[in-house]
């Protein structure tokens, strides 16, 4: 084992929530094989990434020391753990392990991607154990607020890890393992664990997290109270709230029917897996069309705002013959993600205009976090007392708050961000290197780096408006005609109520006639000087300087 090093390096997921690929490696310095842990997405905005799909995390560094890569695990699926395998895996090509549930969604994304479903491994929970290079790993059961997420289990020469994954402290999660401390207790006393790296998402909620089973009384009291239909949304993965709310309508007579192609997708994997059981008989939405009102629940998605997702569309008008009608209840079951504030509150400003009664989650009584609070995180502090602890699944704010309580429990712990490598092998942790650890756009089909500019492009353009300007010379660089103008997002009316292109067009048109050759023979002076015209006329008009853009044609003799 000497000159060996067990080490860490997070690509995506340390410092902020979601976009989690994490990396393991052992061996000697610069030689580690290496697993990677999760493949995730984050969601774009429109303050920094408009019109991009989704957000990927650079594996360039993996990709360079790709012969060293021995496997793939997944530790459940959501899209932030999983959503960029099938974008992804293409530039690694190496096996992928996940339990049955995970196994499924990450099989139907390989499907539609066109990829190979054979290199998806299933793989039972512990004591199933596969190797990968010098790892031999175990899934952990662990509750999260999706079936089947686990934890692993992490044996290497250099002792074992324990990587929480998402969880949350549930003795009753509806769907799935619930937590226990008897198993938990016992993995704990099999071997010492020498690094946990531990989800931070809820480590500045102070009281002790809630059972999804808190949730089915008041549920089924709000939907049997309700007078028309009730329509309800949360995230689509949760699979066991979409149980709990299906049972409230089912206690409350009331039909269910399911609308947006994610939930529908869950609900059938789930069934499919064996891991969802019971769940209340669905109608189709023809069906539903001709049920009465106060009888009928729809479960829709789109908790979030998204603008394609079912509940935007109800907002905006019919949706596959369903319209909400004054006293009708729409229903939050789920918590507003940071940064997704606008697109929600859009959504509920809609459907309170047309007099349906909206039900957020009311500080918890309709929904609970599917991470571990504070209390739940230094409850398995104590259970595996670990010689170190790295915290992960947070913004920077987060790991720093986790360490701290570690720090005060007596146990070593690190900051450690995208990019930094912490060496695991002595007796605290230390950051040994620092990885370019960046993010890919997916933008339409295609990916781009976040510093190619494309984007950067883009935010411009929205900010400041697109000016483009044509210009025709002819064989004596004369003019060829006035220089012609194209607004784009800018105001069409400037000073004294002239249009503005007809004012940029005759300042352009001035300019040509009176400037000297050795500007218009050269395109690149003629074009900077255009440019400037453009902007400083554009400043004394609307008080902007847009972007501008520059078409010179020269016509050449035969």
């Amino acid at each position: 084992m000497s000159g060996e090093r067990l080490i860490y390096l997070p690509l995506g997921g340390a410092g902020e929530i979601g976009m989690n690929a994490y990396v393991y490696g052992y061996g000697k310095p610069g030689k580690e094989r290496l697993m990677l842990v999760d493949v995730g997405v984050a969601f774009p905005d429109m303050d920094s990434s408009p019109g991009v799909d989704l957000i990927l995390p650079d594996l360039s560094w993996l990709v360079e020391n790709l012969d060293r890569l021995d496997g793939i695990v997944i530790t459940h699926a959501h899209e932030d753990h999983i959503g960029a395998l099938g974008h992804l895996w293409p530039l690694l090509k190496k096996p992928v392990y996940a339990r049955k549930f995970t196994a499924s969604i990450g099989r139907l994304k390989f499907e539609e991607a066109g990829l190979p479903l054979d290199a998806i491994h299933t793989l039972e929970a512990r004591p199933a154990a596969v190797e990968i290079g010098p790892f031999t790993v175990q899934f952990l059961p662990m509750p999260h607020s999706i079936p089947e997420s686990s934890g692993l289990i992490i044996d290497s020469p250099a002792g074992r890890i324990l990587h929480t994954g998402d969880f949350k402290r549930d003795p009753s999660p509806i769907v799935g393992e619930g937590w226990d401390d008897a198993m938990l207790e016992a993995v704990a006393a099999e071997t010492p664990v020498k690094a946990m790296m531990c989800d931070s998402t809820n480590v500045f909620s102070l009281n002790p997290g809630r059972s999804e089973a808190s949730l089915a009384e008041p549920l089924t009291e709000l939907i049997r109270g309700a007078s028309g239909m009730v329509v309800a949304t949360t995230f689509a993965s949760n699979v066991a709230r979409l149980k709990t709310l299906a049972e409230a309508a089912r206690a409350a007579d009331r039909s269910i029917c399911v609308l947006g192609r994610a939930m529908k997708r869950m609900v059938s994997v789930a069934e499919e897996t064996r891991v969802l059981t019971g769940f209340p008989r669905v109608v189709s939405p023809e069906e539903a069309l001709e049920i009465p009102r106060r009888n009928l629940m729809l479960l829709v998605t789109g908790s979030q705002g998204e603008r394609r997702a079912a509940s935007a569309a109800l907002s905006r008008g019919k949706y596959l013959g369903f319209e909400m009608k004054q006293g009708d209840t729409f229903l939050f079951s789920s918590k507003t993600i940071p940064g997704n504030e606008c697109g929600v509150y859009k959504l509920m400003n809609a459907y309170s205009e047309m007099g349906v009664n909206v039900v957020d989650d009311n500080n918890g009584k309709y929904h609970v976090s599917g991470h571990a609070n504070r209390p739940d995180l230094e409850h398995i502090h104590r259970i595996f007392l670990p010689d170190m602890l790295v915290p992960m699944h947070g913004e920077h704010r987060h790991l720093r708050e986790h360490v701290r309580i570690a720090h005060e429990a007596g146990i070593a712990g690190i900051v450690a961000t995208n990019g930094m490598m912490v060496d695991l092998t002595g007796d605290v942790p230390k950051v040994v290197q620092h990885i370019e650890a960046g993010r890919v756009y997916l933008d339409g089909t295609a990916q781009i780096g976040s510093m190619d500019g494309v984007v950067r492009d883009r935010i411009r353009l929205a900010l400041n408006g697109l000016v483009m300007v044509t210009i025709i010379l002819d064989e004596q660089n004369e003019p060829l005609g006035e220089a012609w103008v194209e607004l784009m997002g800018l105001p069409a009316i400037g000073l004294g109520e002239r249009p503005l292109t007809e004012t940029l067009e005759a300042e352009l048109t001035e300019f040509l006639e009176r400037a000297s050759g050795k500007i218009i023979s050269d395109d690149d002076k003629l074009d900077e000087a255009l440019k400037r015209i453009v902007r400083q006329v554009a400043m004394e008009e609307i008080g902007k300087k847009p972007e501008v853009r520059v078409v010179i044609s020269r016509l050449t003799a035969e």
